[in-house]
């Protein structure tokens, strides 16, 4: 597997130069024939991903996480838009980020440049195959991908889609490359190729992210889980409330910016939390309460420590009541894993003070987790959301695929 690998990465190095150098109007051409190819070979791809559906339904894989899996007539077209969406973002490569001018006439410009070649692991989800590829390519990187097994035959056949598509428009093949053994063997491999990729991308559950952060010598941006809360303040607007906490529980709970915990202010806790669980029994979501949540909602099953570090990914939700908002923002930080955090409130002091004191990577106001996104924060797709502060933090967009380098022009200058 090493060497099969290290070839990979040879080639994805060689395809990374010409990348660098591509015009960005080429790169753009490369992006329109991958959008047109999705569209024309729709038929294909859904067979590939039907039977991979057909698979993880025989395999006993859950309802919430086949819907993760699955691709539809209409969930293609949105992927082909979301590629000609990032065709119309400005190109990142080669902007000059600073520039000064030396006393002694050296103009001294930091301009940002491709990473090079960059990994990522990842599971379940087929269309993140065209996302990672797609960002990487308008970003001037080559790409080498390793889905989970779940998704192989979509995977297959949409790296291959994307690649004659590459070629179509004038640029290497091994600009996308796919790694078809999903077994451990393959992620270990690709953890260990310092050297070939710059940066590996994990994106997936939490015992994924943490085996290729502790094991990786290739750098890692790291993508996070989401335990993400909305927390209902004594001041807020309880229809309000209830709106946001039903989108950010019950629109997608399979995703990371999904709310898997419930924070209400005691003072408004007997009047919100009916409200709020008639609104949830409409989906069918299973609340577990702390002993004041439960007796309000007395039958709703206990809450024990552990669901309060759970990302549940699944129409399960947990509740506490707090005495304040300070103790909000205190559990919080105990139990979040720094993605997206939310507070309903009417009053500008407690929204400054949540905004202030939560560590996250977004913090809302008034408005459901679930837009913590590449699209909806206008940059596109995105390669996942970064939980941590170096480099990347949130949706990790064509800028956080580049970094920089200083161009120096002098005119015999010495020192």
């Amino acid at each position: 597997m090493m060497v099969e690998l290290t070839e990979m990465g040879l080639r994805a190095r060689a395809a990374a130069r010409q990348l660098g150098c591509a015009p960005s109007a080429l790169r753009d051409a490369a992006l329109e024939a991958i959008a047109a190819a999705l569209l024309e070979r729709q038929p294909e791809i859904l067979r590939a991903n039907q039977a991979d559906v057909s698979k993880a339904a025989q395999n006993g894989i859950g309802e919430v996480m086949i819907d993760r899996l699955s691709l539809t007539a209409d969930r293609i077209k949105d992927i082909a838009a979301a590629v000609r969406d990032v065709i119309r973002l400005p190109d990142p490569v080669g902007v000059v980020a600073a520039g000064i001018t030396r006393p002694n006439g050296m103009r001294v410009l930091r301009t940002r440049v491709p990473l090079g070649v960059i990994g990522m692991i990842y599971e379940s989800r087929p269309n993140v195959t065209v996302d990672a590829a797609v960002l990487c390519l308008k970003s001037g990187n080559a790409c080498i991908l390793r889905g989970g097994k779940e998704a192989i035959e979509s995977n297959t056949v949409l790296a291959e889609v994307m690649q004659e598509a590459v070629a179509s428009a004038g640029l290497p093949r091994d600009a996308i490359q796919l790694v078809t053994d999903t077994s451990h063997d393959s992620a270990t491999a690709m953890m260990r190729l310092y050297g070939y990729i710059d940066v590996l991308i994990p994106r997936g559950s939490s015992r994924l992210i943490e085996a290729v952060v502790k094991n990786s010598i290739v750098p890692v941006i790291e993508t996070g889980t989401g335990n993400c809360h909305v927390y209902v303040d004594e001041s807020a607007d309880l229809g309000m409330a209830a709106d946001i906490i039903f989108n950010a529980k019950t629109s997608r709970p399979s995703v990371c910016n999904a709310a898997e915990t419930l924070l209400v202010h005691r003072a408004v806790a007997a009047a919100f939390l009916p409200l709020a669980k008639a609104r949830l029994d409409q989906k069918g979501v299973e609340l577990r309460g702390c002993p004041e949540a439960r007796a309000i909602l007395p039958g709703i099953r206990e809450a024990v420590e552990e669901d309060f570090y759970t990302e549940f990914l699944d129409y399960i939700l947990a509740v506490k009541v707090v005495g304040s908002l300070e103790e909000a923002t205190a559990h919080i930080a105990q139990y979040g894993t720094r993605h997206s955090e939310a507070i309903v409130t009417e009053s500008y002091a407690a929204a400054e003070q949540f905004m202030q004191q939560v560590d996250a990577a977004a913090v809302y106001v008034n408005a459901s987790t679930r837009f913590t996104d590449g699209g909806e924060f206008g940059m596109g797709a995105e390669m996942g959301i970064s939980n941590q502060k170096l480099h990347a933090r949130g949706p990790i967009g064509l800028e956080e695929l580049t970094t920089t380098k200083f161009q120096i022009y002098g005119s015999g200058q010495i020192r």
